[in-house]
């Protein structure tokens, strides 16, 4: 039997308590509906990092940031990580991308043998934290609460423009994969930059949510003083005092935020409405993820950045012909999807199983656990040390060196306002994860690591910036002079070969 295909619907920002299985009620999303109630939902999915570059090298390599060493936007992501796309490569899949993977360095393709479009944001190092100056903004690239005071509808947007684009090649690569001019399986990542901020959506989408009753948030804002030490650099990293920001701010934000969903819906809908007609869906698995969450004004927090939940947590779903649809509420992460399309496509990890953090999720899809926690890390913006975090079943632990622990239940604190930590009768459990954080996580260690990539970037970054520059964003191969009809061609064969389906 031939291979499965493999389609990666990606998003980016998109809050995964919202998907609590499947899109909540009040999003308006029918066509991720419809993939839902056909895919595997995995309720509790976790990113292995809550910012894009990080998030999403880990997603690709099945490695926690301490072993890809992306740490943060402005991080390299070597070439000598083997990606799914490598994975599948090697045994024998055509691999594409059309979208958004955050790259950084000179190796934009990591094992993709096509894009078909740049990325949205810079390849460079000019992203570079530093950890030597805690609290100092930088002003032209940190998140400020602009995203919010400026929320509202346009017709197009930087990113809108991107994301027509972006569903544009994925229909056309599409089309062009039915024809069958290879006989190799495929595997398509079409990666979206919405419902990331800024909170800007198209009138018809915004028009779906005037009575929307999602639009406040379910946690009032936390005075700065009564939030966590992390929570508070993220107030400072977004520059919050500068902003009044009133509850119409936080309604409008939100419901641009819902509006972006219900378009991402739509270009998802466009897509799979391509796969259906070019007769490829029975052999096609689907998986539909986002590389973080967004905090969308939950207890006065925006953006990602946090291991708190409306950050930390992803929507995760796998539509595959091997896995019976249904819900799995037991943890698991996005380092998880590399060893779970491979298992699903007959592929062996065994040579690089050692320097993997994910688990293969068919055993768990029928209702076995996760072996270990969930972990997560962070060391970029609005940090000024590493934090780890770990979920296991019900409980989530949260650990920096600049920090107390944290520890919530989840079950009994779905809002993770009661940090469990300072109570005795959870000194049992506190104990046993954080011994297992300690035994996984050298902090120490980890922390001089990221100084010391930090250093490194920006002697480079500076020396790069001066006299010629030449950048390493991606620039997609245009081969206009061999599409259509030319002279050197023969018409009849052309047409024949371009036509699907051939003889109807």
């Amino acid at each position: 039997m031939k291979r499965p295909n493999i389609l990666i619907l990606m998003v980016d920002q998109l809050n995964g308590t919202l998907f609590p299985d499947g899109p909540a009620a009040f999003l308006h999303a029918p066509h991720l509906s419809a993939l839902a109630a056909r895919s595997v939902r995995f309720t509790n999915t976790y990113t292995a990092s809550p910012l894009c570059a990080p998030a999403r090298a880990s997603f690709m390599s099945g490695q926690l940031p301490s072993r890809t060493r992306v740490y943060d936007n402005a991080a390299e992501f070597a070439s000598d990580i083997p990606t799914y796309a490598h994975h599948l490569r090697r045994a024998g899949y055509q691999t594409c991308l059309s979208g958004k993977m955050h790259f950084v360095g000179p190796d934009q393709l990591h094992g993709l043998e096509e894009r078909l479009t740049t990325d949205i944001y810079p390849a460079d190092f000019g992203w570079t934290p530093d950890y030597r100056r805690p609290g100092e903004r930088i002003d032209w690239w940190y998140h400020n609460l602009g995203s919010v005071t400026g929320a509202g509808v346009a017709e197009i947007t930087n990113q809108l423009e991107y994301d027509d684009e972006v569903a544009y090649h994925a229909t056309r690569k599409i089309y062009d994969l039915a024809r069958g001019h290879e006989a190799r399986p495929w595997c398509l990542t079409v990666s979206f930059t919405h419902p990331h901020d800024p909170y800007v959506a198209r009138r018809r989408f915004w028009d779906l949510y005037e009575d929307c009753p999602a639009l406040d948030p379910a946690v009032p804002p936390i005075p700065f003083d009564e939030q966590d030490p992390h929570s508070q650099r993220l107030m400072l990293a977004s520059n919050h005092a500068a902003y009044a920001i009133s509850d119409e701010d936080v309604r409008r934000s939100r419901r641009a935020y819902f509006a972006n969903i219900s378009y991402i819906d739509e270009k998802v809908g466009e897509i799979l409405d391509v796969l259906a007609r070019t007769r490829q869906e029975e052999n096609t698995i689907i998986v539909f993820l986002s590389d973080h969450g967004d905090m969308l004004g939950e207890r006065g927090m925006w953006f990602k950045m946090s291991f708190l939940e409306g950050s930390a947590r992803v929507p995760l779903m796998i539509a595959a012909p091997q896995l019976a649809a249904g819900r799995i509420d037991a943890p698991v992460s996005t380092l998880d999807v590399v060893p779970t399309l491979a298992e699903l496509a007959g592929v062996n990890l065994q040579e690089v199983l050692p320097w993997t953090d994910g688990e293969s999720l068919v055993a768990v899809a029928s209702g076995a656990r996760r072996h270990a926690a969930v972990p997560m890390e962070y060391a970029a913006e609005g940090s000024y040390a590493p934090m780890v975090g770990l979920r296991e079943g019900r409980f989530k632990l949260v650990l920096c060196d600049l920090d107390p622990p944290q520890l919530f239940d989840l079950e009994e604190d779905p809002q993770e306002l009661s940090n469990l930590a300072p109570h005795p009768a959870y000194a049992e459990i506190l104990a046993a994860m954080t011994k297992a954080a300690r035994a996984r996580w050298d902090l120490g260690r980890f922390d001089a690591e990221v100084r010391a990539s930090q250093a490194r970037r920006h002697v480079v970054y500076e020396a790069l910036r001066n006299g010629a520059y030449y950048p390493w964003d991606y620039q997609p191969l245009q081969r206009a002079s061999e599409r259509y009809m030319r002279n050197h061609m023969d018409l009849n064969v052309l047409e024949e070969a371009q036509r699907f389906p051939r003889g109807e």
